[in-house]
């Protein structure tokens, strides 16, 4: 008997001293998923799961923490969403780069048209800012990022920011939406050209189609020298969504005098790569990324 009680005391400080070394080894937090509009959500059309915007947050490992945030918004057209592979995949690996991720599961078409997903993704920034402290993220570093459908309302999130309401009830409305700078990764930007992406044009804006809204959410014409700073991601033979989507953006921000950075890389993969971790050359683009975040200073921990 009291060998049986030896061996489980060993094995009950074995387990113990793990979790010290996992910890001081910098092991991230489980994700926390949390309600956007805990209050209501403005215009819902039920009580469904699609009806309830999400953040769901992965903090990064206190070890690694270096103060900055980024907002993430999956892909998917604007009718689904790539929630793995161009969200919690894409938290996990900023959580590598002491960046703490935020995976925002936004409203989509055709239930809902635009404002509501510009609605989501403006407050999930606010939401961030208005928590800094309680996640200890810098509010001057919380940057917006998307892929494909995402990466046109990361855009649409940099180049249509609200300020915020000191007066306002609501405290997250009392705290700006401007992302302090942009990852667009493979993005749909314009609304209007012949390479537009139709799906995605038509989900964000359904009945609204050919009115003054596909001019207004063209991300590259409403650059102006308040838009944040922007790393762009993509590939020359995306036959889905046209580099030339990244191309006008990257012309509009350098014509507005905003920094940024162009990656167009020559080798295919399918449309949605994610973070190509199985391409030999795509697979780079994520230390691009980083090593643009460092070079200006968004990794540094102040």
């Amino acid at each position: 008997m009291n060998n049986f009680l030896l061996r489980y005391s060993l094995c009950v400080l074995i387990i113990l001293l793990l979790g010290v070394v996992a910890e001081s080894m910098g092991q991230t937090a489980t994700p926390r998923e949390m309600i956007l509009w805990p209050n209501g959500v403005p215009s819902a059309k039920g009580a469904l799961d699609e009806d309830k915007p999400t953040l769901t947050l992965h903090l990064a490992p206190a070890a690694k923490a270096n103060g900055a945030a980024v907002v993430i918004c999956p892909g998917g057209g604007y009718r689904n969403l790539s929630m793995d592979k161009e969200g919690h995949d894409v938290a996990a690996w900023l959580n590598t780069i002491g960046v703490t991720g935020i995976v925002l599961k936004y409203r989509l078409g055709p239930r809902y048209q635009h404002p509501a997903m510009l609605d989501d993704v403006q407050r999930a920034i606010r939401t961030v800012r208005m928590n800094a402290d309680e996640w200890n993220i810098d509010p001057n570093r919380i940057g917006v990022m998307g892929f494909s459908a995402g990466g046109h309302l990361a855009s649409s999130a940099g180049t249509h920011f609200v300020p915020g309401k000191k007066s306002a009830n609501d405290p997250v409305e009392r705290v700006h939406s401007q992302p302090d700078f942009m990852i667009l990764c493979y993005p749909v930007i314009s609304l209007t050209s012949s390479w537009t992406h139709k799906g995605s044009r038509q989900n964000l804006l359904g009945t609204a189609l050919g009115t003054t809204l596909e001019d207004k959410m063209s991300s590259e014409k409403a650059v102006t020298a308040e838009t944040p700073p922007a790393f762009i991601v993509t590939q020359s033979n995306d036959k889905a969504v046209p580099p030339q989507n990244s191309v006008a953006m990257y012309l509009a921000l350098h014509r507005a005098g905003v920094p940024a950075e162009l990656h167009i890389y020559e080798h295919h993969e399918s449309h949605g790569f994610g973070l190509a971790r199985s391409h030999p050359i795509l697979s780079s683009w994520p230390q691009r990324c980083a090593d643009w975040m460092n070079g200006r200073g968004i990794l540094t921990k102040k």
